[in-house]
C-alpha cells in the first residue's frame, strides 16, 4: 500500500540516508554504492566527484527526489519504512503525546502566573537579604 505522496514505481532505499551519504561522503560516492550503483560509485570515487562537479549534481539531484536506483525506481521516500502506513500510526501516537505535554506545560504555566500574581507581604516577614 503507497500513501498519496508517494509514486508506487519508488525505491524501498531511503532519501534521506542517500542525501546524508551524498552531503558527508559523495565524492567518494558512497550515496550511489548505497543505491546499489556500484559501477559509477567506484568512478566517482576515483575522479573524487568528478572534481565535485558531478558531486555537487548529485547532491541537488538526490535531495530534490529524482535520483535512481540501480533498479531503476526514483529515491522520493525520506522515510521508507513509513509507506506501510504504520508511519500514519506512529504519527498519530507522537502527536498526541506532545498535545499531553503541551497540555501539561500549560498547567505549569498557569500555576506560576498565580503565584506570581499573589499580593507582596508588605509586613517584612521575608527573610532579610545580605549583602
Amino acid at each position: 500500500m503507497h500513501d498519496l505522496m508517494t509514486p508506487p514505481d519508488s525505491s524501498e532505499k531511503s532519501r534521506g540516508v542517500a542525501t546524508a551519504l551524498a552531503a558527508l561522503l559523495g565524492a567518494f560516492g558512497a550515496h550511489r554504492f548505497y543505491l546499489g550503483k556500484t559501477g559509477s560509485g567506484a568512478l566517482m570515487a576515483v575522479t573524487l566527484g568528478g572534481l565535485g562537479v558531478w558531486w555537487l549534481y548529485d547532491l541537488i539531484v538526490v535531495a530534490a527526489g529524482d535520483f535512481h536506483d540501480a533498479d531503476g525506481r526514483r529515491v522520493s521516500r525520506w522515510d521508507p519504512g513509513a509507506a506501510d502506513g504504520q508511519g500514519t500510526e506512529a504519527l498519530g501516537r507522537d502527536v498526541d503525546a506532545l498535545r499531553a505535554e503541551v497540555a501539561e506545560l500549560a498547567e505549569r504555566l498557569d500555576f506560576a502566573e498565580r503565584l506570581l500574581a499573589r499580593p507582596h507581604d508588605p509586613s517584612g516577614s521575608s527573610p532579610p537579604r545580605r549583602p
